[in-house]
């Protein structure tokens, strides 16, 4: 026996899954695409800080399901990389120092000051964010997998970091670099 139609009116739920992506979607659009059509000097610094300011948890809730090919999948990704630098700038600039031996093509990519300190690490990854305003957003994106590129690199020669943490580190690299190639072929939705 299955109940008819009026049995569902009655029930309430969480928020559905499609509306939500959709949601996150457009968001996602119009942080990067309508950035871009503003003269708020502003946008650029409120993107930067978006993720303090609205908390990781409320991006990751929106943008995390997405696919890596897609506007919200990157702006997580993004996000996520200068959550990591500011939670361990220590860590960073010494994973990217490791790498910058390995990886000389994708370190001057990266544009990180040399010497990279923890300041130019972060300095770095919040000037990539000011590009999602301002920038061609297919830069912002291989700028962001080159310094991954390499800091995967300084993972991959520094004792006791897992080989997970390495490999995780340049799939994400592959995922932006490979984003970056789509934008520049189509606009990324």
């Amino acid at each position: 026996m299955t109940p008819g139609d009026r049995f569902f009116d009655g029930l309430t739920g969480g928020v559905d899954p499609a509306r939500v992506r959709e949601a996150a979607d457009q968001a996602a659009t119009l942080l990067v695409r309508g950035a871009r059509a503003g003269d708020d000097p502003g946008v650029a610094e409120r993107v930067v800080h978006l993720a303090e300011d609205e908390g990781l948890e409320t991006i990751a809730e929106v943008w995390a399901g997405s696919p890596a090919d897609t506007l919200a999948g990157c702006l997580w990704r993004l996000f996520l990389l200068r959550s990591w630098v500011y939670a361990d700038p220590d860590g960073a600039a010494r994973q990217f120092e490791a790498g910058r031996q390995g990886a000389q093509v994708a370190r001057v990519v990266a544009g990180v000051a040399d010497p990279p300190g923890p300041a130019e690490i972060k300095a770095m990854i919040d000037e990539v964010l000011r590009g999602v305003a301002g920038a061609d957003f297919a830069d912002v994106l291989f700028r962001a997998a080159a310094f991954a590129r390499v800091v995967a690199t300084g993972r991959a020669h520094e004792p006791g970091i897992p080989g997970e943490d390495v490999r995780r580190m340049l799939h994400l690299s592959e995922q932006l670099e490979s984003a970056g190639h789509l934008e520049l072929s189509h606009p990324l939705v």
